[in-house]
């Protein structure tokens, strides 16, 4: 037995020593120790390795390139697809229907004093022709024209028409639009399921419905970005009720008349910031238009849903747009000058009326405040055909018998 183990130890020693008589033989070929070979090799497999990482990488990238922007396709398409929208845009004329056109003479009433008062107190045109049963209202401001056509509806209903039951039936109608303002402005929160809102807000939201952007109407809009962000919000895993609040809010800057000078993105973030919103949906209304840095999620997503709605093939048309910028410009130009009441662009821009107050402006100065006007209006705009430039100037003497 113990003749094999020695037998076996010595088969070994010899196995060994030709292993490195071997290795020796292999050194002497190649010009390397055995050290030295073993780290090429590993040299050679791990720079390999990090060639086949580096394209299983790449391929990895660009597969999620791909399936990202596929995702992004399919969350936008499904945010359109799941909200159905009108095409409808608004023009600048309203339409009175009457019942017969006996009517017709009594609104415009002796010498036609009826239908001055009437367009002097609400600042419409208001066309009388042979259109049959109708009575058209004409004019940019959609607030202007709905105060014209309840106040003409509630004197046709009543049947008493005059000059003083006119300027009466307007001041009651105006006080009845602001009120329909705000229940406006709370329906459309309550539709949307927003909680919390500022008053003041609220009736910011219910202008929006007399209002418009390139002929789109401005509170369906607003409506039509606050779905599309929640839709969108909700394919992403985001806060959807911050999303949607953000995109009803996101044009409240148009709505002011004050400030012109800030791009309504600024000045709807600074309404925001005041009715203390949450800082995502301030900085998503800012940002809308990339006048201040995105911070949050939400914002791209409220750019992204506000160009949907204003891409929408009928969605906007821009000459009516131009149209009443050129008629706001007209009223602002007049309304510069000390002494000035009230403006109104009529007849589409044609002719414009200057209402002034009788106690600072006499009529001399009317005259010259007539050519003023119309000698800026020629060096300052740029308008087809002329601009009648029309200053009314009424003294009104009241007493009472007692």
């Amino acid at each position: 037995m113990e003749n094999q183990i020695e037998l076996t130890k010595k088969k070994q020693e010899d196995m060994d020593a030709l292993k490195s008589q071997h290795i020796q033989q292999m050194e002497a070929i190649a010009g390397l120790s055995a050290e030295d070979a073993k780290n090429q090799l590993i040299d050679s497999m791990r720079e390999e390795a990090r060639t086949q990482a580096m394209i299983q990488i790449k391929d990895i990238v660009d597969e999620a390139k791909l399936t990202a922007s596929k995702e992004a396709k399919k969350v936008v398409i499904q945010t359109i697809q799941r909200t159905a929208t009108e095409s409808a845009i608004e023009n600048t004329v309203s339409i009175f229907n009457i019942e017969n056109d006996e009517i017709k003479g009594r609104v415009i009433g002796r010498e036609g004093r009826n239908i001055r008062a009437l367009e002097a107190a609400t600042g419409i045109e208001i066309i009388v022709d042979d259109t049959p049963e109708a009575i058209i209202l004409s004019g940019f401001d959609p607030v202007r024209r709905e105060i014209a056509r309840l106040a003409l509806h509630r004197l046709v209903t009543d049947g008493r028409i005059h000059p003083a039951r006119i300027e009466e039936v307007v001041a009651k109608t105006k006080k009845q639009i602001e009120d329909e303002i705000v229940e406006i402005g709370e329906r459309t929160v309550i539709d949307l399921g927003i909680h919390g809102l500022h008053p003041e807000l609220i009736r910011m939201v219910g202008r929006m419905r007399y209002r418009s952007s390139y002929g789109q109407n401005l509170l369906q809009h607003s409506r039509e970005v606050a779905n599309f962000c929640a839709t969108m919000a909700a394919e992403l895993g985001l806060n959807v009720k911050m999303a949607k609040r953000a995109g009803l809010l996101h044009d409240i800057g148009k709505v002011p008349d004050d400030n012109p000078e800030l791009p309504h993105a600024i000045l709807g973030m600074q309404l925001a910031e005041k009715y203390k919103e949450h800082p995502e949906v301030c900085n998503a209304i800012g940002a809308h238009h990339d006048e201040v840095e995105m911070t949050s999620m939400i914002s791209p997503i409220i750019q992204a849903c506000d160009a949907i709605s204003g891409a929408r093939p009928g969605a906007r048309r821009e000459v009516v747009e131009s149209y009443i910028r050129r008629l706001k410009e007209l009223e602002s130009l007049a309304l510069s000058y000390p002494g000035v009441e009230k403006t109104f662009a009529i007849q589409a821009g044609r002719e414009l009326r200057v209402v002034v107050e009788s106690e600072r402006i006499s009529d001399a100065a009317a005259e010259i405040l007539a050519a003023d006007i119309s000698n800026r209006i020629q060096t300052e705009m740029t308008y087809p055909g002329q601009i009648k430039v029309t200053v009314i100037r009424e003294t009104r003497s009241v007493s009472y018998a007692k």
